[in-house]
């Protein structure tokens, strides 16, 4: 049964100082539409701003935070400060419609090839999960990792977005330390749950030190990997505790390693079940994810408490104004 006290998907939130008008969120979708050394182009200017239009909050898709991180040819880019400026063109567009902006920061690890960054990709160890074995990163490139990270934070910052959200999903690479499947490590970062969430935790500290305490900061995690003896469910409501305990202001829930389509989850809302886990061990608000196609569908999620937001992903993409419409139809009832 819905608590009607319960909030609304049309109802602001709050996402440490960053207030939204509504619970609708374009998630990071990989538009592709960067140059080759991933700057700005009008053609991803216009993919946003269309879209921008009646959601509360755009997460701008990854970007990688140093070159030997790019996950595709045409991927955008926030490793170098000349690309703020870009970055800063994207965000006026988008602000125009009054809606707030972040962008999500990555390193892609194993999951990259090394076609696409001209160097062997690099991952916490050479376990062959994806299409090349990556090489072992060492303690010292860990460190500069962990800078990288921040400096990226930092642009972010500088260019104007509202917020920023680190990437720990979809086997990119901090996911890859954080899981078992990947992560063989015998030192500080493998081991047991605290050492492998040691970079993840190591990043946020380093990205709030860029930031500052006010600036919102989101955290996207791979919740269960949904292969055997990789992360579940368990695992990461303790990670999210932690999480929140190095500063985090809202948790992107997604999959991990598995991806976020596992094979044999469908329908609306078919990754709620591990939003919902976390929202019941945390205080920061929740973003769900999954298949959403339905304005209705939405609503009822936040109002029955499975989730605080709601992201919104191929039916933004097939129809730019899904949100103006489900805005409009919601205010209807």
């Amino acid at each position: 049964m819905v608590n009607q006290a319960m909030p609304r998907l049309l109802d602001p939130i709050s996402i440490g100082t960053l207030r939204l008008r509504n619970r609708i969120v374009m998630p990071p979708m990989a538009t592709n539409k960067a140059t080759s050394n991933g700057r700005v182009t009008e053609s991803l200017i216009k993919h946003y701003t269309g879209r921008a239009k009646g959601v509360g909050l755009i997460i701008v898709e990854h970007s990688y935070v140093t070159p030997s991180g790019k996950a595709g040819p045409n991927q955008l880019g926030i490793h170098d400060d000349k690309l703020i400026s870009g970055l800063s063109k994207l965000i006026k567009a988008v602000h125009r419609h009054r809606t707030p902006i972040t962008v999500q920061i990555n390193h892609a690890g194993g999951r990259t090839i090394s076609r696409v960054t001209g160097v062997q990709p690099v991952g916490p160890s050479p376990v062959l999960v994806f299409r090349e074995i990556p090489r072992e990163l060492s303690a010292e490139e860990i460190d500069e990792l962990v800078e990288a990270f921040g400096r990226a934070a930092r642009r972010a910052a500088e260019a104007g977005f509202d917020a920023v959200e680190v990437h720990g999903a979809h086997g990119f690479l901090l996911n890859q330390f954080l899981s078992p499947l990947t992560n063989k490590r015998s030192d500080r970062y493998g081991g047991s749950l605290e050492k492998r969430a040691c970079l993840p935790l190591r990043v946020l500290e380093r990205v709030r030190k860029e930031v500052g305490r006010d600036f919102p900061v989101l955290y996207r995690l791979g919740a269960d990997d949904f292969m055997d003896g990789g992360l579940s469910l368990k695992d990461t409501e303790v990670f999210s505790e932690m999480l929140v305990g190095a500063g985090v202001d809202a948790i992107d829930v997604s999959g991990g390693i598995g991806g976020a389509n596992p094979q044999g989850l469908s329908g609306q809302g078919y990754l709620f079940h591990l939003a919902e886990g976390i929202k019941k061990v945390v205080k920061v608000p929740v973003v769900g994810v999954g298949g959403i196609t339905e304005a209705e569908f939405a609503d009822r999620a936040v109002r029955e408490g499975k989730v605080d937001l709601v992201a919104v992903g191929r039916a933004l993409l097939a129809d730019p104004d899904w949100a103006t419409k489900a805005v409009k139809r919601l205010k209807r009832q």
